[in-house]
């Protein structure tokens, strides 16, 4: 490599080309020796590193090398502090960088739509200033390393559920305005160096092979200069996917991409220099993230670990939420004589299931956390309090009840929430609610008068049945390895908590403006809330929430005035009117103009975070940027901005905005009344829309699919179970059964059977590294629809064929 010899990667064949646009195995690129393009390593995570051990899995279910286990996005959006992400980036990268990784497939930065998606707590947010924002941040540490940030997964990614036969019907503006823009500030901000692309489809092309996704807007308008990564079997056409703008499906499909690209330009059907274009993608991230001098067998130094865990500490720290406070019962004054109550107390759960799942170098649990305090709070005793998997238990609720009542306990702390099997890739939640147990456990404590304060472990919203019957909250999310002796470091007043919520907390799942479509069981899944997510839509429509949209509490008092406004932003000053030393997160929203464009009550535009000293003021900005007052116009087909008068609101959530101007905007768009066919949209009334009123949202009749009576390539192996074939119909039907006896028995998902459920058999072509190609995947949607014995013959003699063919493009490509 490197030498007088290196070809241009112009002169490689077509072959030779093709090969580049495909992985290696299930977690390496391809490489050219013959125009020095260098294989690369791609792992997972967005909250740490998975590199897994030999050919390893894409589901976390192999081992993996130790690494950090940071806190998730979900968690770390709780400290809107883009800063801190950044930190958490280079940590990252570095131990990316140590293990031979040149690619790191994170942050995921789809937005929260519904509170019962599993996988919401690898996402940062449901408003896309703050997932653009703190993706930027996690993105430019982690590239500070020489390795590629992979943000993921565009677009439209809202549920596990089908995941890979599904399609996001979603109307235009509510698309670039709330799915896409979170996208476009880390794109713009970070300059990524890849992107994954997601699963399913986008308005009926998948997402891997929409080009207006992929070249119209990510390159075309944003600039984005890096390589299109499929998500693992994500990819559907591989020359469909070249025509878009996709540039690498992983893992390794063997050959048979290869194959389909190469009949493909000797047909006609797709030029070379769309391929050419698609392969120097791939060599740009391979040279700008190529790690040099670090061997794959490597593991992170002690100073790393030590070093590491500090950071995501710090970061949990920072992200942890007070809820609740009264009486001041926080922080535990010294001497406080603790009841420590809860299995998660001793076992901690501080990650989710899936491919994000890391091997933590060390875990702390906040019974060792609390009892090994330097605060002069003392350990009463610990109950476990309930069964970890759910089950009903009396006795440990007696026994936890007789701890706290006892005269040995002044106070008691609760660690209650959801376990490992609430939230997995894969599989949505079924319930805001937590365990029942856990709720008995949490109201029989409230019952001794004795305070309760209560540390909830969770990725995402859950219901709060017995909140008014406790004294004190804590939010920790899911906080990684450091994340007990961030709670105790809380609790105990050494660090005063400054997290504020980065998604709405319903009273009820029903409150939720998408529950009764989320998620969709067939084929479409229309968006039909449009526009109105989460606090756009409770504040439009004034439904009670428990909390809302940017809330946090803190052991300090903050002050917001002397709001000013000019064309470039607002100014005003913040003050700690408290005698302890704390942060304020401060928020700016836009009301606009009702003229003409349907809008949400009011839009976070900005936010920033400010630490005070006792009794401190300062003067802050925060600055209008291209999305503060802009809107995508239908008919015009580009972002405009309204004239007019513009509301902006200053202060520490959605509903406490004491500071408020106007500024006069003159835009580019004239003025003209809100089409009153749009009905309930008028008031966010989502619930109550129409047909007719969702045809006036999208400019068209939106109408679902009916579920097909024959089978295709992309409909998932779970709908077989409506097979006419016994065989086909029996194998759905056993994955099933097994899914949920594994989830009962361990406690955990059964990811990989989840996995298949929800794959199309045209996946098994992308994912078998070419044991299985088209052919034979016609074969298979054959026996899914009830031709067992022609679809078994032809899969074997597929299967023989395929060989063939693989044995010959390998030789073809061995000087490659």
């Amino acid at each position: 490599m490197g030498d007088e010899k290196t070809m241009r990667l112009e002169d490689l064949s077509v072959a030779q080309k093709a090969a580049l646009l495909s992985g290696a195995s299930e977690w390496d690129s391809r490489g050219s020796k013959k125009a020095d393009i260098p294989s690369f390593v791609m792992s997972d995570g967005p909250h740490g590193v998975r590199r897994q051990l030999g050919s390893g899995d894409h589901l976390g279910l192999g081992s993996s090398k130790p690494a950090t286990c940071f806190p998730t996005a979900g968690t770390v959006a709780n400290s809107w502090d883009p800063a801190l992400a950044e930190a958490m980036g280079e940590a990252l990268g570095r131990e990316a960088h140590d293990l031979d990784v040149n690619v790191l497939l994170g942050p995921g930065m789809n937005i929260k739509r519904n509170p019962l998606c599993g996988r919401n707590f690898e996402y940062y947010s449901e408003d896309p200033q703050v997932a653009g924002h703190m993706a930027a941040g996690l993105i430019k540490g982690v590239q500070s390393n020489g390795v590629a940030s992979c943000p993921k997964h565009f677009a439209v990614n809202s549920q596990e559920l089908r995941r890979q036969a599904s399609n996001s019907v979603v109307d235009e503006r509510t698309l670039r305005e709330l799915y896409l823009t979170a996208f476009e500030i880390a794109v713009r901000t970070a300059r990524p160096w890849a992107i994954m692309s997601s699963y399913n489809e986008v308005n009926g092309v998948y997402a891997h092979e929409n080009k207006k996704l992929l070249t119209e807007i990510l390159r075309d308008e944003w600039g984005f200069d890096g390589a299109v990564i499929s998500d693992w079997g994500g990819s559907n056409s591989a020359v469909a996917a070249v025509k878009a703008g996709a540039s690498l499906e992983m893992p390794s499909p063997g050959y048979t991409s290869v194959r389909e690209l190469v009949a493909a330009v000797q047909s006609g059907d797709l030029s070379e220099a769309d391929l050419t274009a698609r392969a120097a993608e791939v060599a740009k991230v391979a040279k700008r993230a190529h790690v040099d001098g670090v061997g794959r067998d490597d593991l992170l130094s002690d100073d790393i670990i030590k070093k590491h865990h500090d950071v995501a500490r710090r970061v949990a720290e920072e992200s942890i939420v007070l809820l609740k406070n009264d009486h001041d019962v926080l922080p535990l004054a010294s001497g406080t004589r603790v009841a420590v109550v809860g299995d998660m107390a001793r076992t901690a759960r501080y990650q989710g299931s899936g491919s994000s799942k890391i091997n933590a170098t060390k875990v702390e649990n906040l019974l060792d956390e609390l009892d090994k305090a330097d605060s002069g709070v003392e350990v009463s005793g610990f109950a476990q309090g309930y069964d970890r998997q759910g089950a009903t238990d009396q006795g440990l609720i007696d026994e936890a009840v007789a701890l706290v009542s006892s005269a040995a306990t002044d106070v008691a702390v609760a660690v209650v929430g959801l376990d490992e099997r609430s939230e997995s890739e894969g599989l949505d939640r079924t319930t805001m609610a937590i365990p029942k147990p856990q709720n008995d456990l949490v109201n029989a404590l409230a019952a001794t008068g004795k305070p309760i304060v209560v540390v909830l472990v969770a990725g995402a919203p859950v219901e709060l049945p017995w909140f008014d019957g406790i004294d004190a909250m804590l939010y920790i999310g899911l906080s990684g390895q450091a994340g007990a002796s961030a709670t105790s470091r809380v609790l105990c007043g050494k660090v005063n908590p400054s997290g504020h919520l980065a998604e709405t907390w319903p009273l009820k799942y029903e409150d939720c403006p998408s529950s009764q479509w989320y998620p969709a069981s067939g084929r479409d899944s229309i968006y039909r809330e449009g526009p109105f997510v989460g606090y756009r839509y409770y504040e439009t429509v004034g439904v009670p929430v428990r909390f809302p949209f940017g809330f946090g509490l803190s052991y300090s008092d903050f002050s917001l005035a002397d709001l000013a406004l000019d064309r470039q932003g607002a100014a005003f000053v913040v003050t700690n009117e408290s005698d302890t030393p704390g942060s304020a997160v401060v928020q700016l929203y836009v009301h606009g103009p009702r003229n003409g464009v349907l809008r949400p009550e009011r839009e976070l535009k900005g936010f920033i975070k400010v630490a005070l000293a006792a009794h401190e003021s300062k003067k802050v900005r925060i600055d209008f940027d291209e999305t503060t007052f802009r809107h995508f116009d239908i008919d015009e087909g580009r972002w405009g901005i309204q004239s007019g008068d513009w509301t902006v609101l200053v202060g520490t959530d959605v509903e406490h905005l004491p500071l408020n101007g106007q500024i006069s905007i003159d835009g580019d768009d004239i003025s003209r009344p809100v089409d009153p066919a749009f009905g309930h949209y008028l008031k966010g009334d989502v619930k109550h829309v129409t047909d007719a009123e969702v045809a006036q949202l999208f400019g068209h009749t939106v109408t679902a699919a009916v579920e097909p009576t024959v089978f295709g390539a992309n409909d998932p192996i779970s709908s077989w179970v409506r097979s006419p074939g016994w065989t086909a119909r029996t194998v759905a039907r056993f994955l099933k059964k097994r899914e949920l006896k594994v989830r009962e028995k361990t406690g955990s998902p059964d990811l990989n059977t989840l996995f298949i459920l929800n794959m199309p058999p045209r996946a098994m072509c992308k994912m078998t590294q070419g044991m299985v190609d088209q052919d034979m995947v016609k074969a298979v949607v054959a026996i899914a629809n009830g031709h067992t014995f022609r679809g078994i013959v032809s899969l074997i003699a597929g299967f023989f064929r395929g060989r063939g063919a693989e044995r010959r493009m390998a030789k073809e490509l061995a000087d490659m």
